[in-house]
C-alpha cells in the first residue's frame, strides 16, 4: 500500500500556478466529508485522515496508530485539534483544477505542504488498543 501511494504521489503532484485561492471551511466540509484522504509530502507517504460528520476527524501517520479529532473554520484557515494535542493545528487547503488538494501548514515557520495523494470512501484501518501479558 506505502508503495503504491508513493507512486500515486509521483504521478499527481498539482499544478499550483492554476489552482483557486484557500477553501472555506464549507467548500472543504463539502469535499472532505465522508472520504479517507491519503496525504503525501516530497513524494513520499505522510499520513491519511478521516474526515466524518459534524466536522469530526481519524488520522494515522499510516503506521496503524489512530487519533480522534475534530476541525472547524478560524480566520480563513482549518484548523484541526487531537485527543492528544489541543494545540489547534492550522492549515490553508487549495484545490488543484486536475483535482485533489494542497494543503499547507500554517504554524509551520518552514510551511510544511501536503498533497494528497488519493482518496478512499472506505475507513482506514487502525490498530486496536495494546494487547499483551
Amino acid at each position: 500500500m506505502i508503495r503504491a501511494l508513493a507512486l500515486a504521489l509521483t504521478l499527481a503532484t498539482p499544478a499550483l500556478a492554476a489552482e483557486t485561492g484557500a477553501m472555506s471551511g464549507a467548500e472543504f466540509d463539502a469535499y472532505t466529508e465522508g472520504k479517507t484522504l491519503y496525504f503525501g509530502q516530497d513524494g513520499a507517504a505522510y499520513g491519511v485522515e478521516r474526515y466524518l460528520p459534524d466536522q469530526r476527524v481519524v488520522w494515522s501517520f499510516l503506521d496503524g496508530e489512530c487519533k480522534t479529532g475534530r476541525w472547524y473554520e478560524q480566520s480563513g484557515q482549518i484548523c484541526f485539534v487531537y485527543e492528544d494535542n489541543p494545540t489547534p493545528q492550522c492549515w490553508s487547503f487549495y484545490r488543484a483544477p486536475q483535482g485533489g488538494l494542497r494543503a499547507v501548514f500554517e504554524n509551520d515557520p518552514a510551511r510544511t505542504t501536503l498533497y494528497e495523494a488519493r482518496q478512499d470512501e472506505e475507513p482506514m484501518l487502525c490498530k486496536g488498543p495494546d494487547v499483551g501479558v
